[in-house]
């Protein structure tokens, strides 16, 4: 079992969504946040004052998957995501040691579903 954290641009999460449901992964976790990589932010104009914004509006998704599903979900995502420009966003995969489903009280691979 594996935890996927992706970091994408707000924009693209409808595509990656798509491309998630078209892979059969359809259990998300969904929570915006705002944080800075490559892009490291851009300078506004506020009331005549220069204002550096460097921490930008993202979209953070967690999903858990079972093994099998590990590559149709990266896969899913970056099909989702890509536009080729800085700020596309990243991945990262964790080994899930245990999961437990809280209203039946399954566990491990049966639980995730």
């Amino acid at each position: 079992m594996k935890m996927i954290l992706a970091v994408i641009q707000p924009t693209r999460l409808p595509d990656v969504k798509q491309a998630l449901f078209e892979a059969n992964v359809g259990k998300m976790t969904v929570t915006n946040v705002i944080g800075c990589g490559q892009q490291s932010g851009y300078t506004e104009s506020y009331r005549g004052s220069a204002i550096e914004v460097n921490l930008l509006k993202k979209i953070r998704l967690e999903i858990a998957v079972n093994d099998e599903f590990v590559k149709p979900t990266i896969d899913a995502i970056i099909k989702g995501a890509r536009s080729g420009k800085i700020g596309d966003g990243k991945i990262f995969i964790l080994d899930l040691p245990q999961c437990i489903r809280i209203r039946t009280g399954e566990e491990g691979s049966d639980a995730i579903g």
